[in-house]
């Protein structure tokens, strides 16, 4: 009788490549979600889906890449039909119809009333919220290699294209949290899927080509990846708006919680890594950060570009603020050592004081009533829009119909 063989899984290079340093990035988190000991299946998992892609998102790309006269052909004009619609005709082609009936119907557990109570919370979070995107969730991620090769690699490293990508992932942001912007064919759907449909034409096209080393980064916008992003976005945020002094109630952050599980649902972020609480999500985060490998000199060029596009796109003293404001913010979310793995000068954490007792008063006394969490959701509104119109004018990114 000959044994079974056993299976050696096969991860890229990139996973766990750096142990020490990334269990020391990830001890606090560990003691926020009270993980004591690593779990191994789940780490196993996560190197093992960095090989794995959104197989219904593939599928799209496949057939937007067909030639013009195949039927089975898809363009971005039926595509965007098909999203201002909610959904496909019958004769619509195959990986058409495939894609949208991957998410609609909705899961049995997604609550509307629960989804705008997250809108709404989510905005209430207000500026905190976007400095924690920016520093903590998004120039954090650059001190690992991965997704910091690929979004080097689709090119617009310049300050207006550092800013372009963050000003779209802000106008994605706000499309979401809108009032019905989560109800099938609202703003935020619709930007969802084109987000996701723009994530698979990316990965299509760096998987065809030769200029992409999956063995040592695992395939481009990975099922791993993917997972670890959602969570940059609901109890990263949560977690990095109370450090800054925002009190965020249970209640408000469940809210968010289901907002970006069906987000991530429908973003195709596989279902056993979609969570309902903090605690759940912030352990996978702690096994995520375990998963990585080190920094790489794309995480620099990338942090880099983002300080200074700050810094560029408003003239004078103003830009000289918010790019000294915004090195003091990453002093407190990376630490002295992050900042060094980035190239970044070691700030002071001078801005925290007065953003932790402006936060206290907005959410502790300013939120108590229903007229104070209304202006405090309008004040987050007008400014978002401040932004993206600094950014884009007219020409805003996504589906051509985001809220103005």
């Amino acid at each position: 009788m000959v044994a079974e063989a056993s299976i050696t899984p096969v991860y890229p290079r990139r996973f766990r490549s750096s142990p020490e340093r990334n269990a020391r990035i990830a001890r606090p988190l560990a003691l926020v979600a009270g993980v004591r000991e690593p779990d191994p299946e789940l780490l196993d998992e996560l190197g093992r889906r960095m090989l794995l892609r959104d197989e219904t998102g593939a599928a799209l790309a496949r057939a937007m890449g067909r030639d013009r006269p195949d039927p089975e052909r898809v363009t971005m004009r039926t595509f965007q039909q098909a999203l201002e619609a909610g959904g496909p005709p019958d004769d619509a082609p195959p990986a058409l119809r495939a894609f949208f009936a991957a998410v609609t119907p909705e899961p049995d557990w997604v609550d509307p009333d629960l989804l705008e109570r997250g809108g709404r919370a989510y905005r209430r979070l207000g500026r905190s919220r976007d400095d924690v995107l920016l520093g903590l969730s998004l120039i954090g991620g650059y001190r690992y290699g991965g997704p910091t090769e690929l979004l080097v690699r689709t090119g617009g490293l310049t300050g207006a294209g550092a800013m372009r990508r963050l000003g779209e992932t802000q106008a994605w942001g706000f499309a979401v949290s809108r009032p019905g912007g989560m109800a099938r064919g609202g703003p935020g759907w619709r930007a969802t899927l084109h987000v996701r449909a723009m994530h698979a034409l990316v990965a299509d096209r760096f998987e065809r080509g030769d200029r992409w080393e999956t063995a040592e980064h695992g395939l481009p916008i990975n099922r791993s990846d993917l997972a670890a992003t959602l969570g940059l976005f609901n109890s990263t945020a949560i977690l990095g708006c109370r450090l800054l002094g925002t009190h965020v109630p249970r209640a408000d952050a469940d809210a968010i919680m289901h907002l970006w599980r069906y987000i991530g649902w429908l973003m195709g972020v596989d279902e056993d890594w979609l969570f309902s609480t903090e605690r759940e999500q912030n352990a996978f985060n702690h096994h995520v950060l375990l998963a990585q490998g080190d920094v790489t000199p794309n995480g620099a060029r990338l942090a880099g570009a983002l300080v200074d596009g700050l810094r560029d796109e408003r003239p004078g003293w103003r830009g000289r603020w918010e790019r000294r404001r915004l090195l003091s913010l990453l002093r407190l979310f990376l630490g002295a050592e992050g900042m060094r793995d980035l190239g970044l000068p070691v700030s002071w954490p001078w801005i925290v004081p007065s953003q932790v007792v402006r936060n206290i008063a907005r959410s502790v006394i300013v939120a108590r009533t229903e007229r104070g969490r209304r202006w405090l959701e309008d004040r987050s509104d007008r400014r978002v829009r401040s932004d993206l119109d600094l950014r884009f004018g007219a020409d805003r990114p996504g589906p051509r119909d985001l809220p103005a």
